[in-house]
């Protein structure tokens, strides 16, 4: 009863292979437990009504539970472009209260960069790509980065980005000229740098760059942390200070861009506990070790580029057996021994200043002192860069960091544990 159904058709079948046969059915029997009653032709009519009925109910129930959730995903979707909307109109709200960059729409990107052609990239990051594009109702030359589309950590940073830069003024800050976020895309527009970032001088066999020049930048770039640091309402931890953030305009004066990763705080708050991010090689070892950001973060970012503008090497330096070291251990290193002029980059030639080399490589080991309490300030890296004071005087042994329990730091002090990276000997 509860495999087959009521009526059922019982035959044989049987073979022997490849040969064949005639076979015989002698006897055989089918018992069955079914209990069945015979309806008659009336009951036969009600229940195909019932059937029908039935099945035509069925049918309008799941009519309307389709048509319901078809409403309901419906209103979901309408819902969340309403959110979507006032979203994008607070952040509007929030761009327009400030003065300066200016909001465009995508329209007008598409046609200064020309469709967003190959031809007109400059380059890609982790979150978009770069485009030059030409605007004509400002008649200049514009870099216009376009969010991927699928990157939340890129649309964060773009709302950091023009709410911390759209604030600032300094003529070695890269100028944001304006903002888009039409269509569900994400860009921002810079004012466009002949010479591109720094990185690729350095490291990409363009032009050399002169030794005059690399001092200049080294010095533009310490003008404009002082700013960031000291100088302006809040304090502007950038978070991000590399050599391929630092853009060089057409006579090689230092702007820094990139503030997606930037953060404010007050000028006497201290440490700022943050997510760690950045670029491994640029990271102070506390800042790797608490994810606390603060100023003294950044310097050690910036002695890491002092070093590699001096040097022509990168943060992070491969070794021939095949392993990589830390520019600022390898010249430390060479510094123990007396040898750290000899890490001049040999594309110079002689052509630079001795003394101006002694004074960036020392200045670059110190702001990335592997202890954040003895690096120095921005201020007083600039003092020195500058011959207004004497060279510091530094441990010839690159010291360790010193690992102190959590519990023993006060609220205002970094908690410093053991990191994959090893800054001493």
């Amino acid at each position: 009863m509860e495999v087959l159904p009521e009526w059922v058709m019982v035959g044989f079948s049987s073979a022997t292979g490849m040969y064949s046969e005639r076979h015989t059915l002698h006897s055989w029997e089918f018992s069955s437990s079914l209990d069945i009653k015979e309806t008659s032709g009336k009951n036969e009519k009600k229940t195909r009504i019932v059937i029908a009925t039935s099945v035509s109910a069925a049918v309008l129930l799941a009519g309307i539970l389709i048509t319901f959730m078809i409403l309901w995903r419906r209103k979901q979707i309408l819902e969340r472009n309403r959110r979507v909307a006032l979203k994008v109109a607070s952040i509007t709200d929030d761009f327009e209260k400030g003065a300066g960059p200016r909001s465009f729409t995508f329209e007008e990107l598409v046609s200064a960069t020309n469709n967003f052609s190959n031809e007109r990239k400059l380059g890609e990051g982790g979150f978009g790509a770069v485009y030059r594009g030409y605007l004509a109702d400002l008649d200049m030359a514009v870099a216009v980065k376009k969010i991927s589309r699928g990157s939340r950590q890129g649309k964060r940073e773009y709302i950091t980005e023009v709410k911390i830069i759209s604030q600032l003024r300094h003529r070695y800050l890269v100028q944001l000229v304006g903002w888009c976020h039409d269509k569900g895309e994400f860009l921002l527009v810079y004012e466009f740098m002949p010479n591109g970032s720094l990185d690729s001088h350095l490291f990409d066999n363009k032009t050399v760059l002169t030794w005059t020049s690399r001092y200049k930048i080294a010095q533009g770039l310490a003008s404009a942390m002082l700013y960031l640091d000291e100088e302006w309402e809040q304090c502007v931890v950038h978070r991000d200070i590399k050599s391929s953030n630092v853009m060089l305009d057409s006579s090689f004066n230092v702007k820094i861009g990139d503030f997606g990763l930037a953060r404010l705080m007050d000028h006497d708050l201290g440490w700022q506990t943050t997510r760690l991010v950045g670029t491994l090689g640029y990271l102070a070892p506390e800042y790797i070790s608490t994810g606390r950001a603060s100023k003294e973060s950044d310097v050690f970012s910036f002695g890491v580029v002092a070093l590699e503008i001096a040097t022509g090497r990168k943060a992070i330096n491969p070794l021939k057996q095949g392993s990589e070291t830390s520019l600022v251990h390898w010249i430390w290193h060479l510094y123990e021994i007396g040898e750290h002029l000899s890490a001049i980059d040999e594309r110079l030639n002689t052509e630079f200043d001795r003394d101006q080399v002694e004074c960036l490589m020392i200045v670059g080991l110190w702001c990335a002192h592997p202890h954040s309490s003895l690096r120095p300030s921005i201020r007083q890296a600039i003092q020195v860069l500058n011959f207004e004071t004497d060279l510091p005087e530094l441990p010839r042994m690159m010291p360790s960091p010193v690992y102190v329990p959590t519990a023993s730091l006060s609220s205002s002090e970094p908690s410093i544990t053991t990191s994959s990276l090893q800054f001493g000997r």
